[in-house]
């Protein structure tokens, strides 16, 4: 047997792996809900169906979908997936780390914007002294509508202090 098919045989019997990490995910997923209905099984009263029910079911669901994930898996019945691009990732999990460190200090808009620009850079447009300038004025208008109109609560930095 030449080394090509050895290889090629040996790769046709290796489960493949981002659907065994899948179906593992399901049924962390699945015991996060377990354990938290536990809890609730109590609250049922005198009735066979209480706020335990439903994600009981959704949890063996989960199960099953892992189980059936796993099968898949083996039998390589999974379709050939595309090269993943790391830059565009990088740039928008970026994006949301900052917004989440700007945003108490300064406020939605800005906080939002530099989330936009980057997201807007991970799309391929990379000039950003554009980008993030209309993402700022796009959600300072999201904010003005939010907190003005509807009256919700969004962080408010010193642009959301000039309005207001």
């Amino acid at each position: 047997m030449s080394l090509d098919r050895q290889n090629s045989v040996k790769e046709q019997r290796r489960p493949d792996r981002a659907a065994l990490a899948i179906a593992a995910v399901l049924v962390v997923i699945a015991g996060t809900i377990f354990f938290d209905v536990a809890r609730l099984k109590g609250m049922a009263g005198y009735s066979q169906i209480g706020p335990a029910t439903i994600p009981d079911w959704i949890a063996f669901a989960l199960i099953g979908l892992a189980i059936w994930t796993v099968i898949a898996a083996f039998r390589r019945d999974f379709p050939e997936r595309e090269h993943q691009e790391i830059g565009p990732v990088v740039w928008i999990v970026a994006g949301l780390i900052a917004q989440m460190l700007l945003l108490r200090t300064v406020g939605f808009s800005i906080a939002t914007g530099v989330l936009f620009a980057m997201t807007a850079a991970g799309f391929g447009k990379r000039k950003l002294w554009i980008t993030l300038p209309v993402g700022i004025v796009l959600c300072l208008i999201i904010w003005l509508i939010f907190a003005g109109l509807l009256q919700l609560s969004l962080p408010a930095g010193p642009l959301e202090h000039l309005f207001l």
